[in-house]
């Protein structure tokens, strides 16, 4: 059903073409409608910039300050819950904001990554290979939507949460506007701005994600035509060479696509990791201590959202360290025995390289897998003790 209204999330048949920079077409329009592309046609390239030039201050500088402002204001008139609610998506909202510029400067390292991809797809002729991009771009897609969904589930419930309690979800500061007097035009205004915030964050959470899906495709790709060197009889020892060097251009080009992307994702896990303990441990301290049914339900979906910012892209990163080391072995368990002696030197110089795992660093420091996301989420525990042991839940209420 949900394919009707979103048909890429579905599987393409063979005999429509489809390429590996198609999983990117549900991302790729949100970020134009953000002014993180460029347009198509150059005669509208001022006016596009304009556009983002003004979502850019917009979102990334004047509605984190505004949060600020609220808390300087009416700090006073917060009750916990409330408090609560606005901090944790606040801290967020700046490490947005951070995410949000990084992946839009990183537009051009993007294009280059789509660059190899296109060069990975002119490999892809047999039926098997073709079936295997299909699938992997259906599931790019489905994860935007997916994604989509979620955030989307986040920003309505809690927003309804507190209107029906005629509270603010997120206690903005808007000049000229009483919060309590215009009541729903200062809620309205701030569910519209938190809901650029929203799909703004969304997209660089997805991004990296769908990167490493369609990279794990090509590896996949790789892998089976490791498995399958040699093994077709009859064919000369030139034949064989060549067939072994276009696995080791095809290595190239993926290590060229995820260096490509490698400075982007760097920036915008590390800023998630350092958040996402803090955020985490503030959202368990509501549900904890001040939140009611309906509040609750929105938190405990604010929290799945910011698991799934870094859980995700961290569970592939350690399926493709896994798949670096099969295929070092698809390579060695192949039938090289009986080659010549150009096609072993060149097999050794390709088995050393191979087993080079592809690793991805945030910020250059923390390597990005799922033991250092666990890491990052024990401090959300580490927290609430702190909360617990200091009795700072009863002295707010």
């Amino acid at each position: 059903m949900l394919s009707q209204f979103f048909p890429h999330i579905k599987e393409k048949p063979l005999s429509e073409r489809v390429k590996s920079r198609d999983a990117f077409i549900y991302l790729d329009r949100v970020m134009w409608s953000f002014g993180w592309t460029v347009p198509e046609n150059k005669r509208w390239d001022l006016h596009y910039k304009l556009w983002s030039t003004f979502v850019t201050l917009l979102i990334f500088i004047l509605l984190p300050i505004s949060v600020s402002v609220e808390y300087i204001q009416r700090f006073k008139t917060f009750s916990a819950g409330e408090f609560l609610s606005s901090i944790q998506i606040g801290v967020n909202m700046y490490g947005s904001s951070f995410k949000s510029y990084l992946t839009m400067m990183g537009y051009k390292k993007r294009q280059e990554a789509k660059m190899s991809l296109d060069e990975l797809d002119k490999r892809c002729v047999c039926d098997e290979e073709r079936t295997i991009v299909h699938r992997h771009v259906a599931l790019g897609n489905f994860c935007y939507i997916f994604y989509h969904i979620a955030y989307t589930s986040f920003l309505i419930s809690n927003f309804l949460s507190f209107i029906m309690k005629r509270i603010h979800a997120w206690r903005m500061y808007f000049p000229y506007v009483d919060p309590e007097k215009q009541f729903y035009i200062s809620s309205i205004a701030e569910v519209i701005l938190m809901g650029w915030a929203v799909f703004m964050d969304l997209c660089t959470d997805v991004c990296p994600l769908i990167s490493m899906v369609i990279a794990r495709c090509h590896i996949t790709l790789l892998k089976q035509r490791l498995r399958n060197l040699r093994s077709e009889p009859g064919r000369t020892e030139d034949e064989y060479l060549k067939e072994l060097a276009d696995c080791v251009r095809d290595h190239r080009l993926i290590l060229d696509y995820v260096d490509a992307l490698r400075s982007v994702f760097s920036g915008t896990i590390f800023v998630q990791f350092l958040l996402i303990g803090i955020v985490l441990g503030l959202s368990m301290i509501n549900i904890m201590f001040f939140s009611t049914l309906s509040t609750g339900v929105a938190v405990v979906l604010f929290m799945s959202c910011v698991s799934m910012q870094t859980f995700p892209f961290c569970y592939l990163c350690n399926m493709i360290m896994d798949d670096c080391q099969e295929m070092a072995d698809s390579l060695f368990q192949s039938d090289w025995t009986s080659a010549d002696r150009r096609y072993k030197s060149t097999l050794v110089y390709f088995l050393h390289n191979i087993q080079q795992p592809i690793i991805l660093t945030a910020g250059g420091v923390f390597p990005i897998s799922m033991q250092t996301n666990l890491n990052m989420v024990k401090l959300a525990f580490t927290v609430v003790t702190i909360v617990k042991q200091f009795n700072l839940a009863e002295k707010f209420q």
